[in-house]
């Protein structure tokens, strides 16, 4: 294939692309290990907010300031947010592994008369 509009021009000839492929290798943890992970950083989090808000509701009613209150809503929300996704987290993980327990069935079709019910009743009754 010739460039022939290149060539027109004096530019040098032009390379061919050439198709390059990148190979994307996967972390070797494990499901268990990321969610062990995260949810070591999520309990740290709570507890260092909690920590922090304690400090700040003390700031906040000594100083009547209401910037202060309003950092004490925007801590508490935050905190609220980090319980609600710690909760979320463990769904995501019970959803990831699949609940294996077996599922019990309580409900139970009997196919038949209304008399050979009433028969079959008064039999388990007289044993």
């Amino acid at each position: 294939m010739k460039d022939e509009i290149g060539n027109s021009l004096g530019l040098p000839p032009m390379k061919p692309d050439v198709d390059s492929t990148t190979v994307v290798t996967r972390l070797d943890k494990s499901n268990t290990t990321d969610y062990d992970y995260a949810r070591g950083n999520l309990v740290n989090i709570i507890e260092k907010g909690s920590e922090a808000l304690d400090g700040i509701m003390d700031v906040a009613s000594m100083s009547q300031h209401p910037r202060s209150y309003e950092v004490v809503s925007t801590l508490i929300k935050t905190l609220s947010d980090a319980n609600k996704d710690l909760l979320d987290l463990a769904k995501k993980k019970k959803e990831l592994e699949g609940d294996a327990s077996p599922q019990t069935v309580n409900q139970n079709l009997y196919v038949g008369s209304s008399s050979e019910l009433l028969k079959m009743l008064k039999q388990n009754a007289s044993e």
